[in-house]
């Protein structure tokens, strides 16, 4: 049963960060696209915040760069 849970946390994981690497690379483009010179860099932090967070991980580090920039 140790098993199951270990390769469906590991799953999920891997599911997070590709959806997270998607979301960031379309919101850098689409914000590139209307002006907004804000990019979230795809690297060590952000995908492990987005594989541990998900889809609010991605708006907390977009929410973090506005909140420096404005």
């Amino acid at each position: 049963m140790e098993r199951k849970h270990f390769v469906r946390f590991i799953s999920t994981f891997l599911i997070r960060i590709v959806l997270g690497i998607t979301l960031i690379l379309f919101f850098n483009s689409y914000l590139r696209s209307r002006g907004i010179d804000i990019a979230v860099g795809i690297n060590l932090v952000s995908v492990g915040t987005s594989g541990i967070l998900g889809v609010p991980g991605v708006a907390l580090l977009y929410g973090i760069l506005f909140y420096q920039n404005f």
